[in-house]
């Protein structure tokens, strides 16, 4: 079969044959019918994350998926052939650019019946990201003061959404007041307003560009509020969750030591996030979804042919929402 392969890191991708996937007991075969572009494909591609997820050149690139089941393994109950699905395929099973991928029937999902294949392939790593950094980190309720980071970007425009549907008030930095209409009710305008000055007294943020970003952000906390950095830098606690190395725990205990000082001086905390798959949460977004109260916001479409040139785009932004690509 076809599919997209980065050869070696930093290389452009290439359009090469490839195997066909192994189909496990557990595993659900797809046929890829779309697929969402993500930074984290981009960064993957120019080695940026080989500490923490060091792959193997050649491999196939690509974290989301919607498509139909075209076959499924011997313990296989929850699907069956011609099921339309959507995942995010777990971390070293990853894989989407390709005519078709295995994923583990742990990490799969019904499609929303209400959206198209390309709405549903935009949204399992973005809202998976959003549900566990507002629903399990957060724990966000009724009442809370959340600021969420780019609004208008792939996880903002689903984390503005779900944290207004779980009855917070939102803030969020957005160069476009559409914002508004996923449900934001502060808007900042990052271009020519800073936050900072302008915020106060928020239970969460959750920060998508680390670095001076985060710093500020941990100072409009209110004492005992929580910053979630999706962009770094990794903690003590999330070294601990994936079993990593001595010397890799080490490394992003000092990495993070910086944040989590300034944290503290504060009286507030700061937690990484790497999302991780999980069909049984994205079942629980497929209710989000067809109830109305999550709907997918997809920027660009183009074909499979055009995703290398797309792929590489992303990292100049100006997208609203997510790229997608289809077969």
């Amino acid at each position: 079969m076809k599919a997209f392969v980065v050869s070696k890191y930093k290389a452009p991708l290439q359009l090469e044959e490839v195997a066909e996937p192994r189909v496990g007991d557990s595993d659900v075969l797809v046929e890829v019918q779309a697929a969402g572009l993500n930074l984290l494909d981009e960064k993957i591609r120019l080695g940026e994350f080989k500490q923490l997820l060091p792959y193997r050149t050649p491999f196939v690139l690509g974290h989301d998926v919607a498509g139909t089941v075209i076959e499924t393994g011997a313990n296989v109950r929850g699907f069956k052939p011609g099921d339309e699905v959507y995942a995010r395929p777990g971390d070293h099973r990853i894989g989407t650019f390709a005519e078709r991928i295995a994923v583990a029937e742990a990490d799969l999902a019904l499609k929303p019946a209400s959206i198209s294949m390309e709405e549903a392939a935009s949204l399992p790593l973005v809202a998976l990201t959003a549900w566990q950094a507002l629903v399990e980190k957060g724990r966000v309720r009724p009442g809370r003061r959340v600021l969420i980071h780019g609004g208008s970007g792939g996880v903002g425009s689903i984390a503005v959404q779900l944290a207004k549907h779980l009855g917070a008030s939102v803030a969020t930095t957005a160069s476009a007041d559409f914002v508004r209409e996923l449900g934001a009710d502060t808007v900042i305008d990052y271009r020519t307003q800073d936050f900072e000055q302008l915020l106060d007294g928020y239970d969460l943020v959750l920060d998508s560009l680390g670095g001076e970003n985060l710093e500020k952000s941990l100072r409009v906390l209110k004492p005992g509020g929580k910053a979630i950095g999706i962009a770094g830098p990794p903690d003590p606690a999330f070294a601990r969750e994936i079993g990593a190395s001595a010397a890799i725990r080490l490394a992003m205990t000092g990495l993070s030591a910086g944040i989590r000082r300034k944290a503290r001086g504060l009286g507030v905390t700061y937690e990484f996030l790497f999302m991780r798959a999980s069909g049984d949460q994205l079942r629980e977004i497929t209710a989000l979804v067809d109830g109305g109260a999550l709907r997918p916001i997809v920027g660009r479409t183009v074909s499979f042919d055009q995703l290398p040139e797309a792929l590489e785009a992303l990292g100049r932004g100006g997208i609203r929402g997510k790229a997608v690509a289809t077969a």
